[in-house]
């Protein structure tokens, strides 16, 4: 659905327009227009395309979303896709905002997020002076405000480590940190696919030979693309620190099977210790020494229970036991 339509000129707004005057505002001079679209039908990006001239194949990947982030050209017109990452408990929402920014037009279509940027709009209507370097500001501003959103994420998702960081020795609790190690490590994957190609693909629009649409505004996007690496570096920084996790609570799950075996070891022995005891004295021999002696089966289980005892002490001190 169509959320705004307006002109701007000189940094100043003109007015919201219908969709069917876009291509008269298009034909002033020092005049450019900005469109943002939500979750766009067929028909409205059809209408898009013809207003704007934009090339089919952009319009296709905007048409059916679940892009790779990415920055294209395509004649004078810029194509920009980004990830819109949120958290929404337990798991984490995954947008997608598509971008064509042209000499004299911006057009934004925002398909499977809930997260509204109209702030965007009201920031850049507040900054006159910048406002008037055209499309390739508003393009610096609404990428700004996708970036920002991935602080956040990466907030919460270092908090979740942290949680499972203070119990991560826990007797009994490795196998239970484990599967939450894996499930954050996936999330942090979500969104390492939404930072790093975005990243790479940043770093055409402030050096070397930047897009026309970008001439004015490189130092703007050198600033994003150093948020996006302090972002990457965090990323992978947490995604090391995840690894040693696993691999600690996987160790703390051989040390706990090693105790056990060590426990029933133990046991096993203590109990072998009586069964040959228990073994020899139950045989029907008619010439054993004990049968004729009024104490020998109490003396039998004294022996038994010392030599038990002897080796559980034994065991105890060694911390099998």
């Amino acid at each position: 659905m169509l959320i705004n339509c307006v002109a701007y000129q000189n940094g100043v707004k003109l007015a919201d327009l219908p969709v069917e005057e876009i291509s008269d505002y298009l034909e002033r001079k020092d005049c450019f227009v900005w469109v943002a679209l939500r979750d766009a039908t067929d028909g409205e990006l059809d209408t898009m395309q013809e207003e704007f001239g934009l090339h089919n194949l952009a319009i296709e990947d905007a048409r059916h979303g679940h892009q790779r982030p990415k920055i294209e050209e395509y004649g004078d017109t810029l194509f920009v896709v980004m990830h819109l990452v949120e958290v929404t408990h337990p798991d984490l929402e995954v947008g997608e905002i598509s971008i064509f920014a042209g000499h004299n037009f911006i057009l934004s279509v925002r398909n499977r997020s809930s997260r509204s940027l109209l702030g965007v709009r009201a920031r850049c209507e507040r900054e006159p002076d910048l406002l008037r370097l055209g499309s390739g500001f508003v393009l610096y501003a609404l990428m700004d405000a996708t970036v920002d959103l991935y602080f956040p994420v990466i907030d919460e998702l270092e908090s979740q480590l942290e949680s499972i960081e203070e119990h991560l020795f826990d007797q009994g609790n490795a196998l239970a940190n484990i599967e939450q190690l894996y499930e954050l490590k996936r999330k942090v994957m979500v969104l390492k696919h939404a930072v790093t190609p975005l990243m790479e693909a940043t770093g055409k629009l402030h050096g070397g030979r930047v897009p026309p649409v970008c001439a004015t505004t490189q130092n703007y996007f050198r600033d994003v693309y150093d948020h996006l690496t302090r972002i990457n570096a965090t990323i992978d920084a947490m995604r090391d620190t995840i690894t040693t996790a696993i691999l600690v609570s996987q160790s703390t799950v051989s040390i706990e099977q090693n105790v056990i075996n060590k426990q029933l070891a133990a046991w096993a022995a203590i109990f072998a210790i009586a069964t040959v005891f228990t073994g020899i004295w139950g045989m029907n021999f008619r010439l054993m020494p004990e049968l004729q002696w009024d104490l020998g089966y109490p003396v039998a289980l004294l022996i038994i229970i010392a030599v038990c005892g002897f080796l559980y002490l034994r065991f105890k001190r060694s911390d099998w036991l």
